[in-house]
């Protein structure tokens, strides 16, 4: 028997600005696409330093996640994606406020460009509630 695929869309996140899902879940299983912190209104990066977008960032991880009747409590796996890891700190302390007790498992990784300028991208595999 072959696994159903249905894909996730939510206007409480930004749309994809390229040719892919914002999420697939499938089976017990939901898999994000990176988020980057896109304003979902204006479509407009978010202004600020490493705090406000990883907020905007998990924000619409997490509307993401709503759309497929999942959420951040959920969550087994993220990997994050970093301009610069000298933001690691400041960039977990917001994370902490969002995974705070049972955080998923997680990997952080630096890259030299993220899409529309970003300073990160957050994706994720959840549990389908």
């Amino acid at each position: 028997m072959e696994a159903e695929r249905k894909i996730i869309v939510t206007k409480n996140a930004p749309a994809a600005v390229g040719p892919y899902s914002q999420a697939i879940a499938t089976g017990e299983l939901v898999f994000t696409a990176g988020q980057i912190p896109l304003d979902p209104e204006s479509g407009q990066l978010v202004p600020g330093e490493i705090e406000a977008q990883t907020h905007r960032a998990l924000q619409n991880l997490q509307a993401v996640l709503q759309a497929a009747g999942s959420s951040l409590a959920a969550v087994v796996k993220t990997t994050v994606f970093m301009i610069d890891l000298a933001d690691f700190k400041r960039m977990n302390v917001v994370y902490a406020q969002y995974f705070a007790s049972e955080p998923p498992t997680r990997s952080t990784v630096e890259v030299a460009a993220l899409p529309l300028g970003a300073q990160i991208e957050i994706e994720c595999m959840a549990l389908a509630l």
